[in-house]
């Protein structure tokens, strides 16, 4: 714990809650000003500090911890980049920064799998074959991944997931300390957020430690679009399974295979040459209809996380709960079921055998 003011767990806590300055200010009933200085590392007095803590309902001993990890916008792959405000931008690099504590927190207790990721930056240009390679290096074969998110967390990925309130952020990825992490928004569909996370890791091996920054973002999201699409649906199986693809009916009772949503299987039938023009059109056009451009009728179960369900029944067993959890982290409770927002599932009332123990 530091005798010192953090100026940037201010900004962290101030991002979380989509304040500006000025509203913090009005809030914490002290001037912008200064807000500003405590922002640039004046330090404030006891007084003005309990109030900055009150007005972002943050313990007070957040503040008073080591500089936290600072995630930059251009480390950062964004999936939906162009729809997001800057606050949500700023909420979501802010929640980044949460998630690093939290998984520091995880690792100095339990041993984690190592990350199995491979640099394929040289293969931008052929992402199709960037997740041929993948599969390959993963022993995957040309079958569906049977659960997307237990296969990333066996490779070493941090899962973590977005907060409900920023709903234009479909998931973001990022390296840090040579960890890979995707955070998901698990307010989507099943299928969205199965696609989200296979783009997010197109982004983790095709554009290694960020280098996405040097490619227009147009491209960069195409090319982890189209690894996506691969790496979900290889061509060899969508060619031994299906044939003669003609309506959208076909297409709906297909998807439940790869457990993708019917526009994505649709769109990658069409880049393969097995739909044609027309046929990709008047199914795209039906399946609006039907409503599946904006929701997914009789979609698929969503996967949870199977690593942090069994780190947070390890925890239960030995009597830490979330709430031990958040004040060791001198987080609010809020945080930490926002990072774990839909993915650790129902705590177990007794562990299984092969449950993570707690090992420091």
């Amino acid at each position: 714990m530091s005798v010192m003011f953090c100026a940037d767990r201010l900004k962290v806590a101030r991002y979380r809650r989509k304040l500006t300055g000025k509203q913090l200010a009005a809030l914490a009933d002290l001037t912008d000003v200064t807000v500003s200085k405590v922002e640039n590392g004046h330090q404030p007095d006891d007084f003005t500090a309990q109030k900055l803590a009150k007005a972002l309902n943050f313990p007070i001993q957040f503040f008073f911890m080591d500089r936290p990890e600072i995630l930059e916008p251009q480390a950062v792959s964004f999936r939906s980049l162009k729809k997001m405000k800057a606050a949500e931008r700023n909420a979501s690099l802010a929640a980044g920064s949460m998630g690093i504590a939290l998984f520091d927190w995880i690792n100095s207790r339990f041993d984690l799998p190592a990350p199995d990721l491979i640099d394929l930056s040289r293969e931008q240009s052929r992402p199709d074959v960037a997740a041929r390679l993948l599969r390959q290096h993963w022993g995957l074969g040309d079958r569906p991944v049977g659960n997307i998110l237990r296969l990333f967390e066996s490779k070493g990925i941090r899962v973590l997931s977005l907060s409900e309130n920023t709903l234009n952020v479909d998931a973001y990825s990022f390296w840090h300390a040579d960890n890979p992490y995707i955070f998901l928004n698990q307010m989507k569909t099943a299928e969205r957020s199965n696609f989200d996370a296979a783009h997010e890791l197109g982004h983790l091996v095709l554009h290694f430690h960020a280098q996405a920054e040097s490619l227009p973002d147009e491209d960069a999201e195409r090319q982890a679009n189209n690894f996506a699409s691969a790496f979900l649906m290889p061509d060899a199986d969508l060619k031994s399974t299906l044939s003669n693809v003609y309506s959208s009916s076909q297409i709906i009772r297909a998807k439940v295979r790869w457990k993708v949503s019917a526009m994505a299987l649709a769109t990658r039938l069409h880049q393969l040459g097995m739909l044609s023009d027309w046929n990709y059109r008047s199914i795209i056009i039906d399946l609006g209809q039907r409503g599946y451009r904006k929701s997914e009728p009789l979609g698929v179960e969503r996967e949870i996380s199977t690593l942090l369900a069994k780190i947070l029944s390890a925890l239960w067993s030995k009597g830490i709960t979330k709430n031990e959890i958040a004040e060791e982290l001198n987080m609010p409770r809020e945080e930490i079921e926002s990072l774990l927002f839909g993915l650790a599932g129902p705590i177990r009332s007794r562990p299984n055998r092969s449950d993570l123990t707690l090992v420091r």
